[in-house]
């Protein structure tokens, strides 16, 4: 997920709150979400890296790569963004988001950005990926003392991030070809999606969309606003981000009837355990406001796994188009 809900993670992450475990299904206006199986599609050709290679990390530094047998990824995004590059059998392991079916598997080295460092050199990588949120620094220092390289790549935080880390991580493994390859396939892709969006979207009003963080068995009730890593993927779908429109600058605010009644959303956006960990539908119309607003009036709600809803990556068309279906369903 984005960068503004990295210290949710870790939290949430350490107190238990962010498992897979089952809770009442989601009743009411949503989607089925999560039928299909939850692959990531990689390129039709397995691409040959050309090592070494020097690249930039993000965090100011030149890093030099001259394998790519050993592929430690320490998040889930990036452990898609590989696998989706056709080099997945060089990965060796996994954050606990990446829970796509060719990845699953994998032994678990990082938890919400909570990078263990022993456990990542035990695995003796050839190369290390990570984002600028993956900490704690102590541990990133560590792996870097015991001569692995180590690239840091940007967090994602909008669509126009999309490309951007594609051709980070390619450039990283060696494989810039295959990097130009995914990125003009993905921007395809979600271009084919914006041409679908109903017309009601762009000729009419556009629907105002609410995302609230929700962690139940934590009490963490959050309202997105500008800086959740939502907006762009909203404003992607015709719609408008109603937490940064009524005036939210900060990533989150707790959620209130106030602000809620400010936001008026139409609809309200989800990750999926989120809205499981309330107890569907009919447990997220009991949190204070909600109910009153015309998105709870209407039960309007949109749910998109957690794993995948702000990667900003491959499979970000996908998102999107779960999120267009979902929102205008009978619209079109």
């Amino acid at each position: 997920m984005g960068a503004a809900l990295t210290a949710l993670t870790v939290t949430l992450v350490a107190t238990g709150c962010g498992g897979d475990s089952a809770s009442p299904a989601a009743k009411g206006r949503t989607a089925a979400t999560g039928a299909a199986a939850d692959r990531v599609e990689p390129l039709a050709k397995t691409p040959v890296p050309e090592l070494p290679v020097t690249v930039p990390s993000a965090d100011g530094r030149q890093v030099t790569i001259a394998s790519t047998d050993r592929i430690v990824p320490l998040t889930g995004s990036l452990n898609e963004l590989v696998f989706t590059l056709g080099l997945g059998k060089k990965v060796v392991a996994r954050d606990v988001t990446a829970t796509f079916e060719q990845a699953k598997d994998l032994p678990v080295v990082t938890r919400g950005h909570d990078v263990s460092a022993e456990s990542v050199l035990s695995l003796k990588p050839t190369v290390v990926l990570a984002e600028t949120a993956s900490g704690p620094a102590e541990s990133i220092q560590q792996i870097r003392d015991a001569g692995i390289p180590l690239v840091v790549v940007t967090t994602a935080k909008s669509l126009s991030d999309v490309g951007t880390r594609i051709d980070a991580v390619a450039a990283a493994l060696g494989v810039k070809a295959a990097g130009t390859e995914l990125k003009t396939r993905t921007e395809a892709r979600i271009a084919a999606v914006q041409k679908d969006i109903p017309a009601q979207a762009t000729e009419g009003k556009k629907p105002r969309v609410a995302f609230l963080y929700l962690r139940g068995t934590a009490s963490v009730y959050l309202l997105g606003g500008r800086e959740s890593g939502a907006a762009s993927l909203l404003e992607a779908a015709g719609a408008v981000d109603a937490g940064k429109e009524s005036g939210l600058e900060k990533d989150f605010t707790a959620i209130t009837s106030e602000a809620l009644a400010k936001a008026a959303p139409d609809a309200i956006l989800v990750m999926s355990k989120g809205l499981d960990s309330v107890g569907g539908i009919d447990g997220l119309v009991k949190i204070p406001g909600v109910a009153q607003t015309p998105a709870g009036m209407d039960r309007r709600v949109v749910s998109i796994p957690d794993g995948v809803m702000l990667n900003y990556g491959p499979r970000t068309d996908e998102v999107l188009q779960s999120l267009v279906d979902q929102l205008y369903a009978g619209g079109k």
